[in-house]
């Protein structure tokens, strides 16, 4: 079914003003922020030109990722008047630990991931679990494009043409139990492929482990997401198999996943086991509560440069209150961060 977004999809942008680069998180575990370029920003495509997107590099795919793309449906959620970040800084600017603590090293080191053959275990409190192979967990379901913004919790943000399925579909058709109250999902753990994981950076307990609500996961805004810019995901960007939660902040979109399991109880998260009075369960994009060592009000978009810092303010939920504020409704969202 095509997915309406009636208002967030207005988004207005705020003028760019000068704003000192916010610290990065991986000050909590002793890294050093990247530098940013100085210099002319590229050429953006914007979201609902007829064309594909630029300056996308072709990557490999599995045969069934082919043949899922000849049916997908393209822009079923879009944002009118946002530039698309160009795929080059999607695919070298980001976090995933797993390979290295700094933005360039899971595009450095990540290509050594073995993405086929992969499966996905589904357990806990469905009727239906077992281990399945990426292939057979996807075949039911049509691929979608979905436009969205990603907040990083540092307050640098990206627009991504994302390709996937509905994360309510697929839970639905592992029929939770009447006692499942949270979807609680893995990362795969495999310090050969993945450096970080066997690093002095490894202050985290791997495999890296998110969570959501069962509510949450069955909103139609998240997917699991196979595909970005009209490709298959790149590893540094969670390939095979990642989330994407886009009124959360981007840690949430647990990437390269292994397990997903329906529980009664709220899961440990890795950053809340972390830093719990800095990362908390839900993670929701909210522009009046400050992060503990800098300011969530205003945002970075990439691309951007010392001398064209790109800032603007950071919408509520990252702009799609409408489709999610009513999930927290009476909930305390200072408390509950």
């Amino acid at each position: 079914m095509l997915i309406k977004i009636p208002r967030t999809s207005d988004c207005k942008l705020s003028d760019v003003t000068p704003e000192a680069l916010y610290l990065s998180r991986r000050h909590l575990l002793g890294g050093t922020l990247a530098g940013l370029a100085v210099g002319a920003l590229p050429r953006l495509g914007v979201a609902g030109e007829a064309s594909r997107y630029a300056d996308v590099e072709p990557g490999t795919a599995p045969g069934w990722f082919a043949s899922k793309l000849d049916a997908a449906r393209w822009q079923a959620v879009t944002v009118q008047g946002e530039a698309i970040t160009p795929f080059k800084d999607a695919t070298h600017y980001n976090n995933f630990y797993e390979f290295g603590p700094d933005k360039g090293d899971p595009a450095a080191n990540a290509g050594s991931l073995k993405t086929e053959p992969w499966s996905v275990v589904v357990d806990g409190e469905v009727g239906k679990p077992g281990r399945y192979a990426l292939e057979d967990f996807v075949k039911p379901y049509q691929l979608e494009e979905r436009i969205y913004r990603l907040r990083c919790v540092e307050a640098w943000s990206m627009v991504i043409p994302w390709l996937g399925i509905s994360l309510a579909q697929v839970l639905k058709q592992v029929e939770p139990t009447s006692k499942a109250r949270y979807v609680r999902f893995e990362t795969l753990q495999d310090p050969k492929s993945m450096p970080g994981q066997r690093s002095g950076f490894a202050l985290i307990n791997w495999p890296y482990v998110e969570g959501l609500r069962l509510d949450e996961a069955m909103n139609p805004l998240a997917i699991l997401a196979v595909g970005m810019y009209g490709r298959a995901l790149p590893n540094q960007n969670g390939a095979p198999l990642r989330l994407v939660v886009p009124w959360k902040y981007g840690f949430k979109s647990i990437k390269s996943i292994v397990r997903i399991s329906l529980v009664a109880e709220q899961p440990g998260t890795t950053w809340q086991g972390l830093a719990p009075d800095e990362y908390g369960f839900y993670a929701n994009v909210n522009p009046t509560v400050d992060h503990p060592r800098w300011s969530q009000a205003r945002e970075r978009r990439l691309p951007s440069g010392l001398l064209s810092p790109n800032v603007r303010d950071t919408l509520m939920f990252n702009g799609y209150a409408d489709e999610v504020a009513s999930l927290y409704s009476g909930l305390d969202l200072r408390k509950n961060y």
